[in-house]
């Protein structure tokens, strides 16, 4: 399934994105008009997610009757009559964001040794969430280094703690698109990750989270970046240095995981900065992340 946020009729609803990504089945209303239950969809993507089997056992229901039933088929709309929102528009938690994942982009940021040895998290607040299509602020007087990072992201289902490895896949809802877009000059300035990865509107999401079992094995999926059309980061998360399943188990040690935790899983190597002279993002820029079986999330600096 595809989960999606999207603002139809000036209500902020949650939805079902069809396979084609063309049409949308707005799942309350689908709800009401099946059964007149239109109440057991909660109200938001999160809300999903938090409902656990039953809610997203009932939604399985529901696709399959818009999809074989007369009267269901009519309650498909056309997702250019909506404007997408980030699939979680207003995390609960800062976003979790795995540092230097690829050997590659470890390699370009400095050199073999900056390889790491155990993992590196840090994080970006709620407010950096924007959607898929939403202008990225260029933050002029703050940043003259802005930069883009293009990664799949893992959306947690179920609350979680000390998870081991071989039971980590169990507590993934779902997967989305991340760009950690990041001012290089202010995190380089300040000594660490958080200022520089946090000024709003740098985390770009979407377009929409794609369930596991549609997935199938995230740790085999071809991630590409591009800005205006030029082909800047190209790879697969198969050349991850740490497995989904050890990020969440190394995340969980000590630290409750929940049902809408979202963990971008670092970014491959073609940054802006990696490059001889720096390529950075200048307003006019469109960046595209395509990751495969999710989907494209694309988003342009503003002027």
């Amino acid at each position: 399934m595809k989960l999606a946020t999207v603002l139809h009729d000036e209500e902020t609803i949650p939805v079902l994105v069809n396979k084609d990504g063309q049409t949308f089945l707005p799942l309350k209303a689908a709800s009401e008009k099946r059964s007149g239950e239109g109440d057991r969809i909660p109200e938001t993507v999160l809300g999903i997610i938090q409902g656990g089997e039953s809610v997203n056992g009932y939604i399985q229901e529901l696709l399959s009757w818009a999809t074989e039933d007369g009267d269901g088929q009519t309650m498909w709309l056309p997702l250019k009559e909506a404007k997408l929102l980030a699939p979680i528009p207003r995390p609960l938690k800062n976003v979790f964001c795995v540092g230097k994942n690829y050997a590659d982009h470890a390699i370009e940021m400095g050199g073999p040794e900056d390889i790491p040895e155990h993992i590196m998290v840090f994080t970006k607040p709620p407010t950096a969430v924007i959607a898929d299509r939403e202008e990225i602020p260029v933050h002029r007087g703050i940043t003259e280094q802005l930069d883009y990072e293009g990664e799949l992201a893992i959306i947690i289902g179920k609350t979680g703690k000390a998870i081991p490895k071989t039971e980590a896949l169990d507590y993934v809802y779902g997967y989305t698109i991340v760009n950690d877009v990041t001012a290089r000059d202010l995190q380089k300035r300040h000594k660490q990750f958080f200022i520089g990865k946090s000024l709003d509107g740098t985390c770009p999401m979407g377009p929409w989270i794609v369930t596991a079992d549609e997935v199938g094995d995230a740790g085999n999926l071809n991630i590409r970046t591009t800005v205006n059309g030029e082909v800047r980061q190209d790879s697969n998360t198969k050349h991850f240095i740490f497995s989904i399943e050890q990020i969440i188990e190394d995340l969980s040690k000590g630290m409750t995981l929940e049902p809408g935790d979202i963990i971008a899983t670092g970014t491959p190597a073609g940054v802006g900065k990696g490059f001889n002279p720096p390529k950075f993002l200048k307003p006019g820029d469109t960046i595209e992340i395509e990751v495969e079986k999710i989907g494209a999330l694309r988003n342009t600096i503003s002027e």
